[in-house]
């Protein structure tokens, strides 16, 4: 069996000497050199030829995330697992984005970084739990956002009718339940379809359920049932 080669980048000599000790009691991998900084990495990857370069994110002169960009760049480019302290979402999307394959804190028990490499060697991604629950968070937020500023267009009214048909009600349904005609009900989802660009009742729902006005709303009715 080919062992994994390993390319170790960390400005703190502990970590590398960590790592190392940890991986050499690992027969299906080898430790082909160690960088402390990630201007470093393009010599080594050149002389040493890793299947996996653990990158870490800040280091002195040039940053992990700037190295994985200018690594992942090249062609036959080694997968690249970014090992950290820090999680903050911007690192977490940065690193991906510029082709990191993987994702791991340095809390991370020994037996899962080894598992993380391996994986990654085979072509698989991976990250820590706790990064994959805040990518998740982060995509229903950055959804939410978005939604809401589109729905901003509306005025309270728009807002109330695009919110009742979010909920599946008829026309006649919201027109009882916010006391105005049937035709005013249906003047009015014609004004949200035309201010938000949208094409049917299920498109404006799908939007208001993005946005979690029908979450808001339904707990504003458990506030009022409740007095």
């Amino acid at each position: 069996m080919t062992a994994i080669r390993v390319l170790l980048v960390d400005d703190d000599p502990l970590v590398r000497a960590g790592l190392s000790f940890m991986m050499g009691g690992a027969d299906d991998i080898e430790i082909v050199g160690e960088a402390a900084d990630g201007g470093e990495v393009e010599a080594l990857v050149d002389r040493t030829r890793p299947d996996v370069v653990l990158m870490d994110i800040r280091m002195p002169t040039v940053d992990g995330l700037t190295a994985t960009e200018r690594l992942r760049a090249r062609e036959d480019a080694p997968q690249v697992v970014v090992l950290t302290t820090f999680h903050a979402d911007e690192q977490v999307l940065r690193a991906l984005r510029v082709g990191a394959a993987g994702f791991v804190l340095k809390d991370t028990p020994p037996t899962e970084i080894l598992a993380a490499v391996r994986r990654v060697a085979a072509g698989d991604p991976v990250l820590s739990p706790s990064v994959t629950r805040q990518l998740m968070q982060h995509a229903a937020d950055t959804r939410r956002a978005r939604a809401r500023a589109r729905m901003a267009v509306l005025n309270d009214r728009e807002r109330e009718v695009a919110v009742a048909v979010g909920r599946g009600l008829a026309n006649a349904e919201i027109a009882t339940g916010l006391f105005m005609s049937v035709a005013t009900v249906k003047t009015h989802v014609s004004r949200v379809l035309a201010k938000l660009d949208l094409n049917n009742r299920v498109q404006i729902a799908l939007l208001a359920y993005d946005a979690g006005l029908l979450d808001e709303e339904q707990g504003e009715q458990g506030e009022r049932e409740r007095h």
